[in-house]
C-alpha cells in the first residue's frame, strides 16, 4: 500500500505534468490541439485523425453559429443598464455625484423596462463568449486514469489539483453568458443612490461595484466528440457505396468517438449511448451482408442530433466574478 503522502505528492506530480501541457499548446480562443499522431496507430485510431482533421471546419463553424445565436439573444437594454452602473462609479470616483446619481436613475429606468417586459425572467443576457476546449486525451485507459485522480484529489480536498485535472478532461464547445439578475441588480441601484444621497459616496461605489462584479454566468456545452462521431457517420454513408471497409472502419471510429464522449462525463450514465452503439453495429452487420442502409444511416444520424441538441441544451448557472470586465467584451 502506498502511503497517503507519497499518493498525494503522485497526484500533484500528475497535475502538474499535465498544467504544463496545457500550457505550452496552443491558447488562441479558437483552435482545436490535436496531438501529434504515432507511428503505430490502429486503422481506427488514424481514421478518426483524419476525420478530426477534416472535421475542423465544421467545429469552426458549429461555434459560430452558436455566438451568432447567443449575440441575438443579448438585451440592449440590459446592457445600457450595465453601462450606466459602470458611468456611475467613474462619476463617484471622480467626486461627482450629481453625475453619478443622474446615471443610476438612467440605469434604474432601463431596468424598469426590462422588468415590465420580462416579468418572468430573472437572469437577462448581456455578454457572451464561446470557446473551443480540447484537452482530453484520445486513448481511454488515460481518460479513466484521470478521472480516477481528479476524484482522488477532489476527495482529499485537494482542489487546485483536481481542478487542473478536470480541465484535461474537456473536448467541448463551451458557451458562457453573462446574465444580469433582476432579483437583486434593481435592489443595488436603489440602495446605491440611497447612500449618494446620505453622502456616503464610497459605501453606494461598493455597492455598484458588488453589482456589476456578480453577474450570473450560464455554460452549455456541445461535446466535441460527438460533433466528430456525427461527422464520421455521415461520411461513412457517402464511402458505403463504394467502398464497404472503409465505411466500417469508420463506424468503428465514430463508437470510439461515442465512448470518449461517455467517458469524458457528457451524461456518461444516459442510456442513449448503448442505442447508438446497438445502430452503429446493426449497420455494420448490414454493411457487410449488403443489406439495405439508407434508412439505418437516417435514424442513426437522427439520434446524433437529437442527443447533441440535448446536451447542448443543458445549462450550468453559476456566480462569475470579475463580471464588468466580462461584460465589456
Amino acid at each position: 500500500m502506498k502511503s497517503p503522502d507519497l499518493y498525494l505528492l503522485l497526484t500533484m506530480l500528475l497535475a502538474c505534468c499535465v498544467a504544463i501541457a496545457m500550457f505550452v499548446q496552443p491558447q488562441q480562443a479558437n483552435a482545436v490541439f490535436t496531438p501529434s499522431q504515432s507511428q503505430n496507430q490502429s486503422n481506427v485510431d488514424q481514421q478518426r485523425q483524419d476525420t478530426e482533421k477534416q472535421t475542423r471546419p465544421e467545429i469552426e463553424k458549429q461555434r459560430q453559429q452558436i455566438e451568432q445565436q447567443g449575440q441575438k439573444n443579448l438585451d440592449q437594454e440590459a446592457i445600457a443598464a450595465l453601462q450606466e452602473t459602470q458611468n456611475a462609479i467613474k462619476a463617484i470616483s471622480a467626486s461627482k455625484t450629481s453625475e453619478a446619481m443622474a446615471a443610476i436613475e438612467r440605469a434604474s429606468g432601463k431596468l424598469n423596462v426590462l422588468l415590465a417586459r420580462h416579468p418572468e425572467k430573472g437572469l437577462i443576457p448581456v455578454s457572451q463568449e464561446v470557446i473551443v476546449i480540447d484537452n482530453a486525451p484520445r486513448d481511454s485507459k488515460q481518460i479513466l486514469e484521470l478521472s480516477y485522480n481528479a476524484a482522488k484529489a477532489f476527495d482529499d480536498s485537494n482542489f487546485p489539483a483536481a481542478r487542473v485535472l478536470l480541465d484535461a478532461l474537456r473536448s467541448e464547445i463551451r458557451d458562457r453568458t453573462y446574465n444580469l439578475p433582476l432579483a437583486t441588480y434593481p435592489d443595488a441601484l436603489k440602495n446605491a443612490a440611497r447612500l449618494l444621497d446620505q453622502k456616503k459616496q464610497d459605501d453606494a461605489k461598493a455597492v455598484l461595484l458588488d453589482a456589476v462584479d456578480t453577474l450570473v454566468a450560464v455554460d452549455q456545452v456541445t461535446p466535441i466528440p460527438l460533433l466528430l462521431a456525427r461527422a464520421t457517420v455521415n461520411g461513412a454513408q457517402v464511402t458505403a457505396q463504394k467502398d464497404k471497409d472503409t465505411a466500417q472502419k469508420m463506424l468503428e471510429a465514430a463508437r470510439v468517438e461515442l465512448l470518449r464522449a461517455k467517458l469524458l462525463g457528457y451524461a456518461g450514465k444516459d442510456p442513449e449511448y448503448n442505442a447508438l452503439n446497438n445502430d452503429i453495429s446493426n449497420l455494420e452487420k448490414q454493411i457487410k451482408g449488403r443489406g439495405e442502409v439508407a434508412s439505418l444511416f437516417t435514424g442513426l444520424k437522427d439520434k446524433l442530433a437529437s442527443f447533441i441538441k440535448r446536451h447542448a441544451d443543458k445549462k450550468q448557472t453559476g456566480q462569475a466574478q470579475g463580471g464588468q470586465q466580462q461584460a465589456q467584451r
